[in-house]
């Protein structure tokens, strides 16, 4: 319990139950030890008078038993300026991840408080009781893992360095050749539209004609010459008579 104030008696014992009930949490992954009520049997960060007790104490599993983490448990009362000075910010300066545990109604507050003073919380959880039950929400958890790997190697891990843009030529020498294009067809020019070319073909239009005409003409019948009067011949025919007859009479003489 923090030596800077005392809970009433319910407040504490439900205090003291969410410490059990993380403990029950937590020790799937590491050693928890626990310091509910008055109890002291697991410090931090010293000996003595500079000693810090909080409510859950996470280590190792191996045999070094290294400090993993810490987890602060607050009621309504606790969460005020005096105990985010002192005990957050001193369980935030160990380097190890720091867990914070508040009763819904006291988020936004304690969010203040972490934000003025800088303290970081690897991750800050909201608990409240529903009839007999204790559910936890987690509502902020920072880059920090539960055991601190993820944010040293994150840390350690040098940032990839941008690789130099190859030059075109070495591009176009490494990329295959590829089979020149076929030549494109030219394409057939447009004929202007002219008046010349209008008369030009007005001409072979009526060549064409000429000869259906001729052909035509060809193909129909020559018309009979017409007959002389039946006078006339008469009269032909009696000159021609008299003609023979006088030449007749020529040659007997």
């Amino acid at each position: 319990m923090s030596p800077i104030l005392v809970r009433p008696v319910r407040e504490q014992l439900e205090h003291d139950r969410v410490i059990r009930l993380l403990q029950a949490k937590y020790k799937r992954k590491f050693e928890v030890a626990i310091n509910p009520g008055n109890e002291q049997s697991a410090p931090v960060g010293g000996s003595g008078a500079s000693a810090w007790y909080p409510d859950l104490v996470l280590q190792t599993a191996d045999k070094n038993r290294k400090l993993a983490g810490v987890v602060e448990v607050e009621s309504a009362e606790s969460v005020n300026h005096l105990e985010a000075m002192s005990q957050w910010k001193a369980f935030a300066a160990l380097r190890v991840p720091f867990h914070l545990y508040l009763p819904t109604s006291s988020i936004d507050t304690a969010r203040r408080f972490c934000t003025d003073m800088e303290i970081p919380v690897a991750e800050m959880w909201a608990y409240q009781s529903v009839g007999d039950q204790i559910r936890f929400t987690l509502v902020q958890r920072s880059a920090q893992s539960d055991d601190g790997k993820e944010a040293r190697a994150s840390a350690a891990a040098p940032e990839p360095r941008p690789r130099a843009a190859k030059p075109a030529a070495t591009r176009a020498a490494a990329a295959p050749a590829r089979p020149a294009a076929a030549a494109p067809r030219p394409t057939p020019t447009a004929r202007p539209r002219t008046n010349g070319s209008a008369a030009a073909r007005r001409p072979a239009a009526a060549a064409r004609r000429a000869p259906a005409a001729t052909s035509r003409a060809a193909a129909k019948p020559k018309a009979a010459p017409a007959r002389r009067p039946a006078a006339k011949v008469a009269a032909t025919r009696k000159s021609k008579s008299a003609s023979s007859s006088s030449s007749r009479a020529q040659k007997r003489r």
